[in-house]
């Protein structure tokens, strides 16, 4: 069995056909962006978390790899992406002759990121779901016309900033600066209350603190 690496799952075509299937197939059915710009940006969330948090650079590099994979289920489906892409990731990980013990903490990462039904499991799971549901922006956005936004697209639309910032052994916050004239804050709340909830639960996992601010109010 081999380290394996982020750029060796990053060179993998196979890897690549996944996540641009998953992101044409959102496309199709209007969901917002979620191709290779989010899972490298996941990817690098996530191992940063757990770097300014001490954990090991293997653990450092297993969240990166974890978090690049992580929606390679919506080639197969949006329903039970999660479930989907853990098992499409057992096969691409064991090709690559992963140490099974690497790979199960791989998919249970992925397999537990969505907020319909994951839980933080382990430390890679923990840090996966933080950076997935930070990545709200603008730039996410398919919709070029504003007037057909649904709530999804305005929420998105309005947010002009987004910053995860870690704050080792005290707390991990989500900031975000949203155009209020574009979407009230309670819209955001009433799409992404659940997957607020799920952050406090991954922070909680990694003994610190969830903390939710909006133009500099702190409001979990």
């Amino acid at each position: 069995m081999t380290k394996v690496t982020l750029q060796e799952i990053k060179a993998d075509p196979y890897v690549q056909a996944l996540i641009d299937a998953g992101n044409r197939h959102l496309a199709a059915i209007g969901y917002t962006e979620h191709g290779l710009r989010h899972a490298g940006l996941v990817s690098h969330i996530a191992s940063n978390i757990l770097e300014k948090m001490e954990h090991s650079d293997r653990e450092c590099e297993l969240a990166a790899i974890a978090g690049y994979l992580h929606d390679i289920g919506n080639a197969v489906n949006r329903v039970d992406h999660a479930h989907s892409g853990a098992i499409l990731a057992a096969g691409i990980l064991e090709r690559h002759k992963m140490n099974p013990e690497e790979i199960a903490i791989i998919i249970g990462a992925i397999g537990n990121h969505d907020e319909q039904d994951g839980n933080p499991v382990n430390v890679i799971s923990a840090s996966l779901i933080l950076a997935d549901k930070s990545d709200v922006h603008r730039s996410r956005v398919r919709n070029s016309e504003p007037v057909k936004f649904d709530i999804h697209d305005r929420v998105n639309y309005a947010v002009k900033k987004s910053f995860l910032r870690v704050y080792p052994k005290e707390r991990i916050a989500l900031e975000l600066t949203i155009d209020t004239e574009i979407c009230p804050v309670m819209e955001y709340f009433e799409i992404f209350l659940a997957r607020m909830l799920l952050s406090r639960k991954a922070a909680i996992f990694l003994e610190t603190k969830f903390e939710l601010k909006i133009n500099e109010v702190k409001l979990l």
